[in-house]
Parts: C-alpha cells; structure tokens; sequence
C-alpha cells in the first residue's frame, strides 16, 4: 500500500473515533433551557401522546466509551492503520503462523510420511489404508471442492473425477502429475471458419458422439474437421490426445455442454482451462494422498 493510501486510511480511522467520543461526549452533557429528566418535553402526537425526557442510562453511554477505548487500544497493538504494523509487530504470517505450522507438521507429518512409501494404487483399493483415503478425502474437501464439487462430479468446465474419463491420463502417474504441476489446456478459437463451417464441424462432431445430428451436414463436417487443424489435437479418429489435454470427442463426455449451441460455442470461441498447481502448497507426501483418494473414486 503506498504513503498516500496508508496516511489517508489512517486520518480517516482516528477522525472517525474522535467523532464518536465527541458524540457522545454531547449526547451526555446537560444543555440549558433542557427539561428536567421526567417531565414532558412538549412534543405531542395523536391529542395526549406525549414525548418524556427520559435519556439513556449514563451507564449505557460510558459502556461506547469503552467500546471506543478498546478500539484504540487494539489498533495500537495490532495492524489495523494502512501501514502502521502495532506495537507488537503482530503478523498473520509471523511467529505464530509458524508456531502453529511447526506444530502441526510434529504432530502429522510422520503419517504422511508412512503413507508416502505405500503404492497409489495399494492405497486406493487395500481396505486396510480406508484411513489414508479418508485423510485424502479431507485434502480434497479442502483444496478441490471448489471447482470438482463435494462429491467430485465436476460442474461446467471442470471436469469429473468420477466417471473415468482423464484429459490427461488416469494412471497414478499422470494424476499425481497434474495435481502436483496443475495443467493449462487450451483450445483455440475458430471464429475465422465463419458460421456455415463451424456449424457443419459442430454436427459432425456431435456425430462422433452419437449424437442425433443434420446428416447432410456430417460429410461436409467431416472434410472440414480434416482440413482446418482439429486432427492436430483431437487425431483422426477424434479420440483426443491426452499428451495434449485435447479431449476424446467420441464418448459422449462434454466438459462444456453437449448441446449443439454449446459445441458451436466452444468452436467458435475456442476454451481455456487452468489446473493450479499443488505442490509448492501441499508438498508431496499430501499429494501423494491426495492422488490415492481421487484414483480410488474412479476406480470405485
């Protein structure tokens, strides 16, 4: 945060307290001409609804006075004033961050490590490691839910975890690979075919799947589907290519939607989807779990 921002925030918050003391500071001092607590303050709605001069309890007006002392106090202590860090020097990635850290890998670290020597596939099937899966699961809750959902199944643009079908392999390898490193996948957009093209492409490759389609449309789908680049990726037969991420266009498994707009959509338009990578995050003995637990729910 620059100086400016950093002095602003810091008028801003100290204007704003003393305000409030000199609000109430007003509120409790007794003004001259001002009726005696009790009696009527002249104010009369409805014929004899009448208004009293009963103010708050000055118990209750010294307890904001608190609430305000407290409130300085705190952002003396800690960080709170643009760049002002407190007396303390208190810090959410200080000492005690690291404390809690340390502590943590002391206490778990060890099992982590004892699951780390054990197969992927011994601890996705044996039922003695349950226990190793069930920590995987709660890595997955963790860091994967967001986008692969609770129980995996994906959502649009993510794919899912479940049915066996991998962009990039389902081997323990390729899996523990794409957790650990991420994947950037990339298809590009193909607005230039114009939309007579790139409506015959979609009914052809809606065809592969399938799909019910324009049978007029699929020769001409299919010579176009030669000729303008998508057998580099998707390969002839449109099984896809998972060196590449490029999807099998066969087996009826939409990462984006299967409706015919959709397809359009995804030629047209072309896609991109980003993986983040895991393991500067997790360090390898978590993602080895975490790579167990996502190949058992495919295998399952």
């Amino acid at each position: 945060m620059s100086s400016f921002w950093s002095g602003w925030i810091i008028v801003l918050t100290v204007a704003n307290i003393l305000g409030c003391f000199w609000l109430i500071w007003w509120t409790m001092r007794r003004r001259a001409g001002e009726a005696a607590q009790g009696d009527v303050t002249g104010h009369t709605w409805d014929g004899d609804l009448q208004e009293y001069n009963n103010p708050l309890p000055r118990w209750w007006l010294w307890l904001f006075y608190i609430t305000l002392f407290f409130g300085a106090g705190y952002l003396a202590l800690y960080p709170g004033l643009g760049n002002f860090g407190g007396v303390l020097g208190w810090s959410s990635t200080g000492s005690q961050y690291k404390a809690e850290m340390e502590q943590a890998a002391q206490k778990y670290d060890p099992i982590f490590q004892q699951y780390a020597a054990v197969a992927v596939a011994d601890l996705a099937s044996k039922p003695e490691y349950q226990e190793a899966r069930d920590m995987g699961k709660r890595l997955y809750l963790t860091y994967c839910m967001q986008c692969h959902g609770s129980d995996a199944g994906g959502a649009r643009g993510f794919p899912n975890l479940t049915d066996g079908d991998w962009l990039w392999g389902g081997t323990p390898e390729q899996i523990q690979v794409s957790i650990a490193n991420g994947r950037v996948a990339v298809m590009p957009a193909h607005a230039h075919l114009g939309e007579e093209k790139v409506d015959i492409l979609a009914n052809y490759v809606a065809s592969l799947a399938g799909r019910s389609v324009d049978a007029a449309k699929v020769d001409a789908g299919k010579e176009a589907f030669m000729t303008s680049g998508c057998v580099a990726c998707h390969g002839v037969d449109g099984k896809g290519n998972q060196i590449l991420g490029a999807p099998n266009l066969t087996d009826d498994i939409w990462l984006y939607g299967a409706s015919m707009g959709a397809i359009k959509q995804t030629i047209n338009g072309g896609r991109n989807g980003v993986m983040p990578p895991h393991q500067d995050l997790l360090g390898s003995d978590k993602v080895h779990l975490l790579t167990a637990y996502i190949y058992s729910l495919s295998k399952s």
